[in-house]
C-alpha cells in the first residue's frame, strides 16, 4: 500500500473549484474540498431540511452532510441503524432545494452498501435526489464498494474510527485507536481510502494522537468529530451545537447554544398569551 506524505508545495493551486474557508459565493466541489488539504481548515456541519441547510450554508460550512444522525435528532430513533434509504432520500431532496454553496453530501444508510452493486445503485439514488457526494462507514472492508462508487463518477467521503452504524455489534460508542492494533488498522484504512480517491475522511472518536498521525500521513483531508484539534477540519451534528438535540449531547461539543430552552421560553410566552389574552 502506498503511503502519501503531503507537502504544501505539491498541492494543486487554488482554483475556482475550491475556497479558502468562511462565507463564500464560490460553489465547492468534491475536488475542491480535497484540494483544501494543507491550505485551509474545513468547517463541516449536518443539515436535514431546507431551512437548516440555508443556515449552515450562510454560516460558511464548506461541507454540509445530510447525515443518518437524523434518525436520532429528527426521527426519534435510538441509533442510526433504523434509518432507511427512503428517509435519506426525503431529507436530501429537502436540503438540496436550498442550493448550498457548500458541498452537499449524504450518508449511505445502514444496509444500503453491503455489496458494490448495492452501493452504486443507492449512491445513484442519493445523487438523483440532490447529493453531490456520498459517505460510507468503514475502511478496507468496504474498499470494493468505495472503488465501485468512485468508478461510477460519484465522489465519496470516508468515515473511520467509531462507526455509528456498528453500534449494536460493538455494544456502544467507543473511542478508537487506543491499542496498537486499532492504531495500525486506522492508518492502513485511511491510506487505502485516500489512495482510492475519497474527497475527505471523517475521523470519529479517534484518540487525538492517532488522529494527528493520520492527518499528517494521509493525502485526503481528515475531518474530526471528538478526535482532537489536529485534523484538517471539524464536523458536528448541528443540533448538538445549537443545543436542540433531544436527550444526550456529546461532551466534545464545546461552546454550544441553548436554543431548546430559548425556544421553549418563547413558545410558552405565546401559549400563555393565548390562554390569558391581555385586554387593551
Amino acid at each position: 500500500m502506498r503511503e502519501v506524505k503531503v507537502a504544501k508545495k505539491a498541492l494543486a493551486p487554488i482554483t475556482s473549484q475550491c475556497c479558502l474557508g468562511g462565507v463564500t459565493d464560490i460553489k465547492i466541489t468534491a475536488a475542491g474540498l480535497r484540494a483544501l488539504k494543507g491550505r485551509q481548515r474545513i468547517a463541516a456541519l449536518t443539515a436535514y431540511d431546507f431551512p437548516m441547510t440555508q443556515v449552515v450554508d450562510q454560516a460558511g460550512a464548506q461541507l454540509i452532510l445530510v447525515g443518518d444522525s437524523l434518525g436520532m435528532v429528527v426521527l426519534g430513533y435510538p441509533d442510526t441503524t433504523l434509518v432507511t434509504m427512503e428517509d435519506m432520500l426525503h431529507h436530501v431532496r429537502a436540503a438540496a432545494r436550498a442550493k448550498p454553496k457548500g458541498l452537499l453530501a449524504a450518508d449511505l444508510p445502514y444496509g444500503s452498501y453491503a455489496t458494490p452493486t448495492d452501493a452504486v445503485a443507492n449512491a445513484h439514488r442519493l445523487v438523483a435526489a440532490g447529493a453531490e457526494a456520498v459517505k460510507a462507514e468503514g475502511g478496507r472492508s468496504i474498499l470494493p464498494q468505495v472503488t465501485a462508487i468512485l468508478q461510477a463518477g460519484i465522489p465519496v467521503i470516508g468515515h473511520l474510527g467509531m462507526l455509528p452504524q456498528s453500534v449494536r455489534e460493538e455494544g456502544g460508542y467507543h473511542i478508537k485507536g487506543k491499542s496498537d492494533h486499532e492504531h495500525q488498522a486506522l492508518l492502513a484504512d485511511s491510506l487505502a481510502l485516500a489512495e482510492a480517491g475519497v474527497s475527505a475522511i471523517v475521523l470519529e472518536l479517534v484518540t487525538p494522537m492517532v488522529a494527528r498521525e493520520l492527518t499528517q500521513r494521509c493525502a485526503a483531508p481528515t475531518i474530526g468529530i471528538g478526535s482532537g484539534p489536529d485534523c484538517d477540519g471539524q464536523i458536528l451534528v448541528t443540533t448538538d451545537q445549537l443545543g436542540t438535540s433531544p436527550g444526550f449531547i456529546p461532551r466534545h461539543v464545546k461552546g454550544r447554544g441553548d436554543l431548546r430552552a430559548e425556544s421553549i421560553k418563547i413558545l410558552t410566552t405565546w401559549s400563555e398569551n393565548v390562554w390569558n389574552p391581555k385586554t387593551s
